[in-house]
């Protein structure tokens, strides 16, 4: 038998890993600013995460959402009150494209409408109506084109009036920071413009927060940068720090019904302990304030740097935009360098995604071996 083969692969093999640093199989060290596409919030590890999920497993590590798990309470509890958020409910999942067809679903039940409102550029996953939702012709099979949706440009605010004013459009759903597409940010003016012709026209405003989410941008979610309430918040990758765990916070003005919406593994013992775990070190080791402050720092270093044309994103979910295509130089510096980082759509960004909890240390590492790998 063979894997299907879906995903370009660099020849390294990681057998482990900690905090920042991966080691692979001949016992070279990496420095892992990438997280596995943001996954990894809190370093690879981290003691607190690994005892959590250690004990929960001595005890039960899985049974059906049949029964009492008193760990999603204590999950919705600690995420409530760091967020920011504890008036939505919550509804677990298992991954960031699940959070986000959920959401979707949930908007049609809601509205009683069937057209979604997407942006170009745009990533939300790889389901049904998650992937129809992403701006990419080339992941979208038939089957998922059957789906109504219509992508309009950030800030066209006239040409977002004009669609939702047609009264069938059931959802408007945005990345308040681009992940995949190369870090692209709507205005203030345009997300909150955009909160409320959705409040006005019966429209579901669902915030994708899977990769934004958790801290990364320096606030708990990137929409709290621009003073928006959202109906839906979707969420994933860093909430488990690499144990699969998704979910959606929901507004309390939308009526839940028995099988509604529905999961087997989502909100699972150990995915709890994990997401829990994931959230106390968020708030012991202060790492959305270092997100922050650290995103800060790595601005004003690439600023310094004449081929970087632009520096991108928030926090710790960054961009460095170059006047050539990137992937020679991201090969380069996992080749030459041992380091890890990221591409995009936008073939002339490199993607920096590192774990919140990296020090200005490693990224002045970076930035040593980038200027190398540029002279």
């Amino acid at each position: 038998m063979e894997l299907f083969d879906v995903y370009p692969l660099y020849d390294i093999t990681p057998v482990s890993a900690k905090g920042l640093t991966l080691v692979d199989d001949h016992g070279v060290e990496y420095l892992d600013l990438y997280g596995g596409h943001a996954v990894i919030s809190i370093g690879h590890g981290h003691p607190r995460y690994v005892n959590r999920i250690k004990e929960q497993l001595d005890k039960i590590g899985f049974y059906s959402n049949a029964v009492q798990n008193p760990l999603q309470q204590q999950l919705m509890d600690t995420l409530g009150r760091l967020s920011g958020c504890d008036d939505y409910r919550l509804f677990l999942c298992n991954s960031g494209a699940e959070a986000n067809e959920n959401a979707l679903k949930l908007a049609s039940f809601h509205t009683g409408k069937s057209r979604v409102i997407a942006f170009h550029n745009s990533f939300h996953g790889r389901t049904s109506a998650a992937v129809a939702t992403t701006d990419n012709p080339g992941i979208n099979a038939p089957i998922n084109k059957q789906q109504q949706v219509t992508f309009l440009d950030f800030n066209d605010i006239p040409s977002l009036e004009k669609e939702v004013r047609k009264g069938d459009v059931c959802a408007v759903i945005l990345e308040a920071i681009q992940g995949v597409g190369g870090l692209d940010e709507p205005s203030t003016h345009f997300y909150r413009e955009l909160s409320k012709l959705c409040s006005e026209y019966d429209v579901v405003l669902i915030a994708d927060e899977v990769q934004s989410g958790f801290g990364r941008s320096g606030k708990f979610f990137a929409f709290q940068h621009h003073g928006v309430h959202p109906d839906i918040i979707s969420m994933a990758k860093g909430m488990g720090n690499g144990f699969p765990v998704g979910g959606i916070l929901i507004h309390p003005k939308f009526k839940a019904s028995h099988g509604m919406l529905g999961t087997t593994f989502g909100g699972n013992h150990l995915a709890c302990a994990a997401s829990l775990a994931v959230l106390e070190v968020l708030e012991e080791e202060h790492l959305i304030r270092n997100a922050s402050e650290v995103g800060d720092y790595f601005a004003a270093c690439a600023a310094g740097i004449p081929e970087v044309k632009r520096i991108k994103g928030r926090g710790l979910m960054l961009g460095l935009e170059f006047d050539f295509e990137v992937a020679p130089l991201r090969k380069r510096l996992i080749v030459n360098q041992h380091i890890f980082t990221g591409s995009a759509k936008d073939k002339h960004v490199l993607r920096i995604l590192p774990a919140l909890n990296v020090s200005k240390q490693q990224i002045d590492h970076f930035f040593a071996a980038l200027k190398k790998e540029l002279a």
